[in-house]
């Protein structure tokens, strides 16, 4: 009888710790980062308070078990961690040269940190404001978010970016040297500066969605990873700032990534948005993002985002390429000229005007960009132009832009893409 007590408690001690340690994993998955950010203004340290969140964590796998899960366990993590800073930077005192590293040392612990909710919501936009200062470098600003803000490791952020580990913690370690030597402030910026830093904000988190919806190279056309990191980091955004034209990119990535299941086919190749399948368009995604370009237009307030998230509405709710609205494409991306002109979008306009006029109408406007050299290295280009002349039947002409459009495309899919044009061209 005893044993068999004995063999009770014990399997009612493992279901509790795993029941526990389920509920440690959930808050580190789910609330980390926010986690992570209040600890950095507490301690004044990323690398200091990354690894007094780990030993949080550590020590709520051992103590929650025997004592219970706390009532409020956010604030148990970031009293804990708090305490372990304290703890490390004690330890290394007699080395450390920062007063303001040495003062946090001295100030006595608390049994509980009061942190309410919109403490962590503060905390939160100072850390994507910080990762995201205009003063780094752009590809830091890139590293620096998904390290500190998505929590991807550095083998992770580095496979990414087709690049080393070593590059990748070269450059946050980089940034975080600037940081700390140019004293920039942890801190969400002041009303007049929030347009221009919210822009470099918005452009990183922009440049994570592209190279996860779009890769640059590789074998893989998409990278759902990145994506899905740069939708959730939006959707914190706009939680935390809900204005109009982080309203306007959360839709505009929305939109984009509706349809990813319908941009490779089973082979891994790409199909191009005219051929794809729109049944298999997620329809709860796009009426998402609509609702959200309506929000950004109606806050009156509409900048370049915006403008892209409609022109991605308006291809999301025709039924099919006949049916898309070119018109409205066209006069959205003059627009869009006009706030943002890039020769980007300038060939995208053409593109559209030839779906909307005649393919010779696109294919002046297309030989007029190159002719002015901005686009004369990229690749889409050079294809766009190849599949309006092969709509023209000028197939010799055609075959030397999809020459030259391949030999400066990395993207795999894309090259078989391009590979089986020059078949089908003879």
């Amino acid at each position: 009888m005893a044993e068999a007590m004995r063999h009770n408690r014990e399997l009612v001690n493992d279901s509790r710790e795993q029941a526990v340690r389920e509920t440690v994993e959930r808050i580190y998955r789910e609330e980390s980062r926010r986690i992570f950010a209040t600890l950095i203004r507490l301690v004044g340290d990323f690398d200091l308070a990354e690894e007094a969140m780990h030993e949080a964590f550590a020590a709520a796998v051992e103590r929650w078990p025997v004592d219970g899960i706390p009532e409020k366990p956010f604030a148990w993590l970031v009293s804990t961690g708090r305490f372990k800073a304290i703890d490390t930077i004690r330890r290394m005192a007699r080395f450390e040269s920062d007063p303001e590293r040495v003062a946090l040392a001295t100030v006595p612990a608390k049994a509980d940190e009061t942190i309410d909710e919109e403490q962590f919501r503060d905390d939160q936009l100072r850390l994507i404001f910080t990762c995201c200062h205009p003063s780094l470098p752009a590809t830091t600003r890139v590293a620096m978010t998904l390290r500190e803000m998505c929590g991807l490791t550095t083998e992770e952020v580095a496979r990414a970016f087709l690049t080393s580990p070593a590059t990748i913690a070269q450059r946050i370690v980089r940034g975080k040297a600037k940081l700390r030597d140019e004293r920039i402030a942890y801190q969400v910026p002041s009303r007049d500066e929030l347009p221009t830093r919210l822009d470099s904000v918005l452009s990183v988190i922009y440049l994570v969605f592209n190279e996860g919806y779009s890769a640059r190279s590789g074998d893989s056309v998409v990278r759902h990873d990145l994506s899905s990191e740069a939708i959730r980091l939006g959707r914190v955004l706009m939680d935390l700032l809900p204005d109009g034209e982080v309203a306007g990119l959360l839709a505009l990535m929305l939109l984009h990534d509706s349809r990813r299941r319908a941009r490779i086919d089973a082979a891994g190749d790409l199909v191009l948005l005219e051929d794809q399948e729109r049944t298999l368009w997620d329809r709860p995604t796009i009426d998402e993002g609509l609702r959200l370009v309506e929000r950004a237009f109606a806050s009156g307030e509409v900048g370049a985002y915006t403008l892209q998230a409609a022109i991605s509405g308006a291809h999301a709710t025709a039924r099919d390429v006949r049916d898309t609205d070119w018109g409205r494409i066209v006069a959205l991306y003059d627009l869009l000229l006009r706030a943002e002109p890039s020769p980007v979008a300038e060939l995208n306009r053409a593109v559209a005007i030839a779906m909307r006029d005649t393919p010779e109408a696109g294919l002046r406007l297309i030989d007029g960009i190159l002719e002015r050299g901005e686009l004369a290295s990229y690749h889409l280009a050079h294809a766009a132009r190849a599949d309006l002349l092969r709509r023209l039947g000028r197939s010799a002409a055609a075959k030397v832009a999809y020459e030259q459009a391949l030999a400066m495309s990395t993207l795999e899919p894309e090259r078989r893409y391009l590979e089986k044009r020059l078949r089908e061209l003879g």
